[in-house]
């Protein structure tokens, strides 16, 4: 890449960056402090300036992707409890020796609310602040009851901001999220390109994949929930529902990205004499990856959507090369031929796919279009539990919220008497770096401890640098307010560096109210410092949540989700007709529980050696069970788009013996079951071979001179037999696997 390229590539990223919902959310908060400060020191009414500033700032966490209702519940409950908080920490004028407890109850009922979501987490969030921050402002002139108000007044501030500009621009988050899918989903369809190539590091690869995939399940997540919550008073939206269109069929593509007709290895056996289709097929790949690149950059610009041309000429270049093996008589040739020809098909559905998103892009007459019925659209989207019960169901210490809370309050506790013993200049600087960096797993905090304190030293030698230049109160004020904007607008994509202009902010806004500014900054790193080691010993040794103790329950849940979703393969297939509901609910599920599975193994691996028990061996089940759920893709994707035969008995036989494998691993996994199950396994394997042989031109049902109208039907076979084969294979290995693994 030359200079040019380079410049013009961050341009682009700058761009990007300063169109995101991240940068406008940050502006809506600077806004939302500093106005009511500078108005308040303009009036005289800098204490009443101040609560609504606070109050602005702590109900504005909740304020994240999702749909508008609820964000406006979060902020409205975030109101709600900083309002409480705020008016208890008004009255928490008590000795140190009383404090500490309190403040150690106070933070594990606040933190132990996020049993209810993600959501909740960042309410929860809010409160902490509210909660550490009342160390910090202590009213004079107002009376608890007065500054809680004000506080409140604050938050609804923010919430007024928040609703303007969501009227100004409420496409903008939408757009973003699509955006993000396509670039993920272009990335998903380059690495399945790689993975073809037979000399492709695969492990690595396959590893990237299971990464990507919890990127793209979060983001399909959220696009769920904006694209089918959000209404209009006057009913559904057209723009949200040709979006939803839209996204209906980036989720079959990345089905179809997952499906694989046949096994790497099987793969690279038929064609290793033949490199030039696996060639052509990895720049399809390629292509349609940058097809998808090119949609995201045209947005809402229907003139910058991508024209076929460049796609088509190259899939018709593969279907005249694949159409040269059909001449050939060899069993070699021809079993090449099946795979292939099932495998262009694959691509062509694709293709179609992609076609599809551009036509509903280029803003086609909404009557001919077919929108998805809000009844069945709604069973899609994950509903969080809110039953109060679920308090009294988290308190035990197999919850890792309630270890989260419970150790959270004693760090605090602790944080705050070693600030107070040792009389430091603002102790609550300490719990604040606590509630920001602890988090319930052990890698993650680890991760933010480093990346705060190297933030935090890189924000106080750039302001000590400054502070040596200019002792300019209007210098300090604006920094500070730019500072603050940067760091939470940088919070959600790179931490080290909003850590950075954390640092700066806070160093900035404290040097106009004190001179002695280079002291704040030395108080500020050491109380880092600190609040990182606190938090890391806290990790280590206070009723620590090691991954391996609970990956177990995320293989369960992965495996039982594949389960489901095969039987609703067997069952369709079985029956024909129309798609039911339940198949794409099945589907959704299953892809999902394997995100979250291929996420709990990432925290595995974040966690202190020691403590990354059976490590290889969990890796190969995550890997397995990945590898299954892409031959799962890979039927449910050929049923759908081709008309089938009859089931036969033997498939339904197959199909029985594959799920009792999955049955067997469940009963492993749930500790149900004691010894082996070989020979069961062994009288299924002659099973497979004796009524299910592959595909040989010995076989007297699969002759080597097809006539074309039979050619269907042998695709067919070729496709659900391998499949079949490959995912009895799967799933035995991953029962020997399971039978032997012994989880913490």
């Amino acid at each position: 890449m030359n200079l040019t390229e380079t410049i013009s590539s961050n341009f682009q990223d700058l761009i990007q960056f300063l169109k995101s919902t991240d940068f406008s959310k940050a502006i809506i908060v600077g806004i939302a402090l500093s106005l009511p400060i500078l108005i308040g020191l303009q009036l005289g009414y800098f204490e009443i300036a101040i609560a609504l500033s606070f109050g602005a700032f702590w109900s504005s966490p909740s304020d994240v992707s999702g749909s508008f209702r609820h964000k406006t519940y979060g902020i409205l409950y975030s109101i709600a409890l900083i309002v409480i908080v705020s008016f208890i920490g008004g009255y928490l004028d008590f000795d140190t020796w009383f404090l500490v407890p309190v403040l150690g109850v106070l933070t594990f009922a606040i933190s132990y609310i996020a049993v209810f979501g993600f959501r909740a987490s960042l309410i929860s969030f809010s409160g902490l602040l509210a909660l550490v921050l009342s160390f910090a402002h202590e009213a004079e002139r107002l009376e608890t009851y007065e500054y809680a108000f004000f506080v409140g007044l604050g938050g609804l501030w923010y919430l007024l901001l928040a609703t303007i500009w969501h009227k100004i621009n409420p496409k903008g988050q939408t757009e973003e999220l699509l955006t993000q899918a396509y670039q993920l989903t272009a990335q998903f369809l380059r690495i399945r390109g790689k993975l073809i190539g037979p000399q492709s590091n695969r492990e690595a690869l396959q590893s990237q994949l299971l990464d990507l995939q919890a990127d793209i399940s979060d983001n399909h997540e959220t696009l769920r929930e904006i694209l089918i919550s959000s209404r209009k008073s006057s009913g559904r939206s057209i723009y949200q529902s040709k979006r939803l269109l839209v996204f209906v069929q980036l989720v079959d593509i990345q089905e179809m990205a997952l499906a694989n007709p046949v096994n790497y290895s099987k793969m690279d056996e038929l064609l290793d004499d033949h490199p030039e289709y696996i060639k052509s097929f990895q720049n399809l790949l390629f292509e349609m990856s940058n097809q998808l690149l090119l949609i995201s950059e045209a947005g809402q610009n229907a003139k910058k959507i991508p024209k076929h041309d460049q796609l088509i000429q190259i899939f018709r270049k593969i279907k005249e090369e694949i159409s040269l093996l059909k001449s050939s008589k060899e069993d070699y040739d021809y079993e090449g031929f099946l795979m292939l020809q099932n495998l262009l098909e694959y691509q062509e559905k694709q293709i179609e796919k992609i076609q599809k998103i551009k036509w509903l892009l280029s803003n086609p007459n909404p009557r001919e279009l077919t929108f998805i019925k809000k009844e069945v659209a709604k069973r899609f989207v994950t509903t969080q539990d809110y039953n109060p019960a679920l308090l009294i169901r988290n308190l035990s210490f197999k919850s890792a919220i309630f270890k989260h809370a419970l150790r959270l309050a004693v760090a605090v506790m602790v944080g705050y008497g070693i600030g107070v013993f040792f009389d430091f200049q603002n102790p609550y600087w300490i719990l604040l770096t606590l509630i920001v960096i602890m988090r319930p797993s052990y890698g993650l905090t680890k991760t933010r401890s480093k990346e705060r304190i190297i933030g935090t030293l890189i924000g106080g030698a750039i302001a000590t640098g400054i502070v040596f230049i200019t002792q300019n109160t209007y210098v300090f004020a604006v920094l500070g307010i730019g500072s603050l904007v940067m760091a939470l607008s940088m919070l959600q994509k790179n931490y080290k560096t909003a850590a950075t202009f954390i640092t700066l902010s806070v160093v900035f806004i404290y040097a106009i109210i004190r001179p002695d500014v280079l002291t704040v900054i030395q108080f500020r790193v050491i109380d880092t410092l600190i609040g990182a080691g606190i938090s890391t010993v806290a990790m280590l040794f206070l009723w620590p949540a090691w991954e391996f103790m609970d990956i177990k329950s995320s293989i369960e849940k992965s495996v039982a989700a594949n389960r489901v979703f095969l039987s609703e393969i067997i069952d369709y297939y079985q029956e024909k007709g129309s798609l039911p509901p339940t198949f794409k609910l099945a589907r959704k599920h299953a892809f999902l529980e394997m995100s979250n599975l291929s996420a709990a193994f990432q925290r595995m691996t974040q966690d202190p050696k020691s403590k990354q028990k059976n490590l290889e061996k969990i890796y190969e089940l995550v890997v397995l069970n990945h590898t299954f759920l892409s031959s799962l893709a890979s039927l449910s994707t050929y049923i759908q788009n081709n008309p089938t035969t009859e089931a036969s008995s033997r498939f339904t036989t197959a199909g029985e013996h594959i799920d009792e494998n999955l049955e067997h691993i469940l009963s492993f996994l749930q500790q149900k079951k004691n010894g082996s199950v070989a020979v069961n396994v062994e009288n299924k394997n002659e099973f497979f071979k004796q009524e299910l042989p592959k595909f040989t031109t010995e076989n007297p049902d699969l002759p080597t001179s097809v006539h074309p109208k039979l050619e269907r039907q042998f695709q067919e076979a070729h496709l659900v037999r391998e499949q079949l084969h490959w995912l009895f294979s799967i799933s035995k290995k991953m029962l020997q696997i399971s039978e032997k693994v012994q989880f913490g």
